[in-house]
């Protein structure tokens, strides 16, 4: 099956012996970039696709018959690829390469220049490109509060045993399912829980920088009242909240709430309102690639009316202004 560049975007599987078209397919599912075919090798090169969007994740079976290098760099994603035949390396940055084999996968973060070569011939990966707000989402979830700083990610996953292996088998279950006539994953429910278990089953399985507070022990449950607001503003954070209607979500009375929030938040519910909005506008200000948004822009999105005191809350909770936290971008 050969398809064109016109179909491709709507099409689960894709074979071309063209350079060109491969390149053109890949940055449609993944990134901007250009294939650069080593040597006299083109006559062997074949792309061979096969693809399952699952929201938040693009999952593909990826190969090209032949040794290829290539770069790009796009803000706003996680990337793991898990050979599953042959391996590559990968520089991400000037950080100092990585090699994948089919006993450890790599994690890297294409915001940063990223640099893939010495491809093998034969190598086959499963190439998954991550929703980076996503990750921090179902980061918040799992901790059950806001991040105090994006998480940073070592650069391997050992996929032969344990959660990593876990992850990887799920991945691959994905692409099989896809192709199945009606499958479950046609199935928007069975996707949108697919998708979470990803999420959350790829921040069990790395190594990271609040991988030690996921294994430690939960700490105590927080009352039924003060977990349906958490719950409700870290779903919704942009919404019109006040105390009022914080109370009539958690169901008792203002000043009962108020008092339960600073027993066991350590804050008020409307500071906590305030936490969650700061920390959604620092990731996207940091993720989103330059010239996409402006800090106005990102303010409103997440709920801040008054530019001037999101501004002053904004540089007393990071140390600096949201103008150089896009800058820094």
């Amino acid at each position: 099956m050969t398809s064109t560049p016109e179909h491709a975007a709507a099409s689960d599987t894709f074979v071309t012996r063209s350079v060109e078209e491969a390149s053109h397919v890949l940055s449609e599912y993944y990134y901007d970039l250009r294939l650069a075919v080593r040597g006299t090798d083109e006559e062997d090169f074949v792309t061979r696709i096969s693809m399952a969007d699952l929201g938040a994740l693009t999952v593909g079976d990826l190969s090209f018959g032949t040794e290829i290098r290539t770069g790009y760099c796009q803000p706003g994603f996680y990337h793991v690829c898990v050979p599953l035949e042959g391996g590559f390396g990968v520089q991400e940055g000037s950080t100092p390469p990585v090699y994948t084999t089919t006993r450890k996968a790599v994690f890297y973060d294409p915001a940063r220049d990223i640099r893939i070569y010495d491809w093998a011939p034969d190598c086959r990966v499963l190439s998954v490109k991550i929703d980076k707000l996503a990750v921090h989402r179902q980061l918040e979830t799992l901790l059950g509060r806001p991040l105090g700083r994006q998480p940073r990610f070592e650069p391997y996953i050992d996929v032969t045993r344990g959660p990593g292996r876990s992850w990887a088998s799920l991945v691959q279950w994905s692409l099989l399912d896809w192709d199945v006539p009606q499958g479950l994953l046609r199935q928007p429910l069975i996707a949108g829980r697919l998708e979470q278990a990803l999420l959350q089953g790829l921040l069990m399985a790395t190594g990271h920088s609040y991988r030690a507070q996921l294994e430690a022990p939960p700490p105590p449950m927080r009352p039924a009242a003060v977990k349906r607001v958490t719950d409700l503003v870290r779903e919704r954070p942009a919404e019109p909240y006040d105390a009022a209607r914080l109370a009539a979500v958690a169901q008792v009375s203002l000043r009962t709430l108020q008092e339960a929030f600073r027993k066991h938040v350590g804050m008020s519910p409307m500071a906590y309102v305030t936490e969650v909005r700061l920390q959604r506008v620092r990731m996207q200000l940091r993720t989103s690639p330059p010239g996409a948004v402006t800090v106005t822009e990102v303010a409103y999105q997440w709920g801040f009316a008054h530019l001037g005191r999101f501004a002053l809350r904004y540089r007393a909770r990071f140390g600096e202004s949201p103008c150089q936290t896009l800058r820094g971008s």
